[in-house]
């Protein structure tokens, strides 16, 4: 076994990848991806010892957000860029210990100091995630934790690009990794499993607030989906504000800026809508750029996950940029800053007038924008619509897409759906079905799209709303039902976060993650009613939906 990984839907037999990532991970860059969340651990330690001291950290609680990211599936599948990474980590560890008065550390994750790759590899086969608790159980709670904070510090970091923070979820987080190293209980470990989900309803507020603040509140809005004249610009992932500066730097250039799968959301901010040359969304989800790229003629810049590795056969690596924490050998990665602070987007710019327009994948129009200060400004509408029978359920289907043929039965499940059934998405599972004619209810779009997958929080907010307007004990007694998606880490904290809120008999499909044990599947089955998905008509069944 030259690694083990099992953080995605798709781990290899739903067991794990044992030789490559089924993401195209090489064993390198995960054991790599180990070390460095090892080395984030050590530093939490000497981290919340500097706080207890009044010590300044916030490079410190910066680093750590930023490498937790950049080990979520699919971000970052360069090894340079971790070996990087590692060696920072070990040197900010060293320099804020030298700062500390009477504190002894005896955890060899704080005491560990590697000398170069080599010795790097060798300490990554020693404490990968099998090595972490000898308690098969513990080892999976403690897992399920660190893929909740590893979605958790995706949302933190694109709040603070905006300028927004919370101390306290520096501190969750570097507490969350610290416990990961003790001895702990099953029961103390569902505790910690819960306060990770209410600390990503924290994070989700926090970059919901960020997102609206900066950018106003998402509007409906009719996205075009057909392609102009002009030589284009793709942009894909999940931050907003590398966006906004590739747009003012483009206006006036002739150039046109499209967005591609998690980005589709911005078109929705008013802050984007006054720049004209916005032209609309090209692609489908993050799966299928291998086909989307080829044909797109222009540069494609990569602000977050989801990344494929190019085959050999590609032709567009000298067309695609990454930025932030995401990476691939083959692609150039931008880290010049113009003079007032924005990512200096020059170089993406010169290549794009050199190259055609993009190849018209298809026309039309699909809609977006029902994040929850839009949906509650039709509360009453919906309320009429769900008072009268017009409505008779609301069906969550939030999540993550992927390539298995299995996730054609989100597809399905949207096409067989009674037509007095609303859809409530977020995330890009949503191109299972978004461009479907569903038609709508008295004016209601029976597909509602709030955004990205931090904005399942809208879901929760509106939920909640609905409770409180409906006068229930419980929020389990609306007429909503979540059929719920996952492909990586920021699906797991928007699921934990739905179990805090107190969310139950949750579907979740294709598969459950494999790092569930049969003893904490069967906990999640008797203590929230999770689930995992059959076939459409018998999934109809139990919903209540035939």
């Amino acid at each position: 076994m030259s690694m083990f990984c099992y953080q995605c839907q798709e781990a290899a037999k739903n067991t794990g990848c044992t030789i490559r990532g089924v993401c195209g991970k090489t064993d390198e860059v995960a054991n790599l991806q180990d070390l460095l969340v090892y080395v984030c651990k050590g530093l939490s330690f000497v981290t919340l010892e500097a706080k207890k001291q009044t010590i300044n950290t916030e490079k410190e609680d910066r680093f750590i957000v930023k490498s937790l990211f950049a080990t979520i599936t699919n971000a970052n599948f360069d090894p340079e860029m971790f070996v990087k990474s590692i060696k920072t980590g070990i040197a900010l560890r060293d320099s804020l210990k030298s700062r500390l008065q009477n504190v002894r550390f005896e955890h060899d994750s704080v005491l560990w100091t590697g000398n170069g790759k080599e010795e790097f590899e060798a300490k990554a086969l020693e404490i990968g995630v099998e090595s972490t608790d000898a308690n098969e159980d513990i080892r999976s709670l403690k897992q399920y934790v660190i893929y909740g904070i590893k979605g958790l510090a995706a949302y933190v970091e694109h709040a603070f690009v905006l300028g927004y923070e919370d101390r306290d979820l520096y501190v969750f987080i570097e507490e969350s990794l610290v416990m990961t190293t003790r001895e702990m209980s099953v029961n103390s470990m569902l505790d910690w499993v819960l306060k990770t989900g209410e600390y990503g309803v924290k994070g989700m507020a926090l970059l919901d607030k960020a997102n609206t603040s900066t950018y106003g509140n998402p509007e409906i809005t009719k996205v075009k989906i057909g392609v102009g004249k002009n030589p284009g610009i793709l942009i894909s992932g999940h931050d907003l504000k590398e966006l906004e500066d590739l747009l003012e730097q483009t206006e006036g250039t002739g150039i046109d800026v499209y967005t591609h799968s998690e980005m589709l959301p911005a078109n929705a901010y008013p802050q984007f809508k006054k720049f004209k040359h916005l032209a609309g969304n090209y692609g489908g989800a993050w799966h299928q750029q291998l086909k989307d790229f080829e044909v797109f003629n222009g540069p494609i810049i990569f602000t977050t996950n989801c990344l494929v590795p190019p085959r050999k056969d590609t032709t567009y690596n000298h067309r695609v940029f990454t930025t932030g924490v995401t990476g691939m050998p083959e692609w150039t990665h931008l880290t010049k800053q113009l003079p007032n602070g924005q990512r200096d987007f020059s170089e993406v710019i010169t290549l794009a007038k050199q190259c055609p327009p993009p190849t018209q994948l298809e026309s039309g129009e699909i809609t977006i924008g029902f994040a929850h200060n839009q949906v509650l400004q039709l509360a009453d509408k919906i309320l009429d619509a769900v008072q009268s029978g017009a409505i008779k359920k609301m069906v969550v289907m939030s999540g993550c897409d992927a390539r298995q043929k299995s996730r054609e039965y989100y597809t399905d499940f949207a096409q067989n759906l009674p037509k007095d059934t609303v859809i409530l998405t977020s995330g890009c599972a949503k191109y299972r079905y978004n461009k479907l004619n569903l038609g709508d209810i008295n004016g209601i779009p029976r597909v509602l799209d709030a955004g990205q997958c931090n904005d399942s929080y809208s879901w929760a907010v509106v939920a909640l709303k609905l409770k409180e307007v409906l006068n229930l004990k419980d929020i389990n007694e609306l007429p909503i039902v979540f059929n719920i998606a996952w492909y990586e880490q920021k699906a797991i904290i928007v699921h934990l976060a739905l179990l805090y809120l107190g969310i139950k008999d949750m579907h979740i499909g294709p598969t459950l993650p494999a790092f569930f044990t049969p003893n904490v599947l069967a906990v999640a089955k008797e203590k929230f009613g999770v689930e995992t998905i059959t076939t459409v008509e018998e999934d109809m069944k139990l919903f209540g939906l035939n």
